[in-house]
């Protein structure tokens, strides 16, 4: 009988599975929080400003070097040149300041979140270990929430 227990033992072992989830990492807005984050999103549009002002300062360089080097600057070799270096420019300009305006409206929406508010910050990657049996949903929904940097509360089956 021994050995039946134990071979049962062995079945139910080898249900087991090693999983990796999602944890949702949520941040309770408090005031050094949000300064945290503002400084970060105005050093990101900082650096979108000195992006715009290298990429403009790039595409004058390109455009005067082509105008330099072509013998006719009404070439249509020399215009479809600076024309593509101009669609090139503007293309670039136009991610960069799409950019640069998320990150503004980030800033916007972060000076009207209320301090003790909960707010998404991402997501975190675990491992779960699940069997026969276990719920799922219950072991794959799991938060944790954190205050200035330090765990507040874990939801969920950790």
């Amino acid at each position: 009988m021994v050995n039946l227990e134990g071979t049962m033992n062995q079945e139910q072992d080898t249900q087991k599975l090693l999983i990796k989830r999602p944890i949702n990492l949520k941040v309770i807005v408090t005031q050094r929080w949000r300064e945290e984050v503002q400084q970060q999103l105005q050093s990101q549009i900082n650096e979108h400003d000195g992006q715009l002002q290298q990429l403009e300062n790039q595409g004058q360089n390109a455009i005067s070097q082509v105008t330099k080097q072509g013998s006719n600057p009404s070439d249509p070799q020399v215009q479809q040149q600076l024309q593509n270096i101009q669609n090139q420019i503007n293309e670039q300009k136009s991610k960069i300041t799409e950019q640069k305006n998320q990150a503004l409206q980030q800033l916007q929406q972060i000076q009207l979140l209320e301090e003790g508010q909960e707010v998404n910050q991402g997501q975190l990657d675990s491992f779960v270990r699940i069997q026969t049996g276990d719920n799922l949903v219950q072991k794959m929904n799991v938060e944790v929430v954190v205050k200035d940097g330090i765990i507040q509360e874990i939801r969920g089956q950790a």
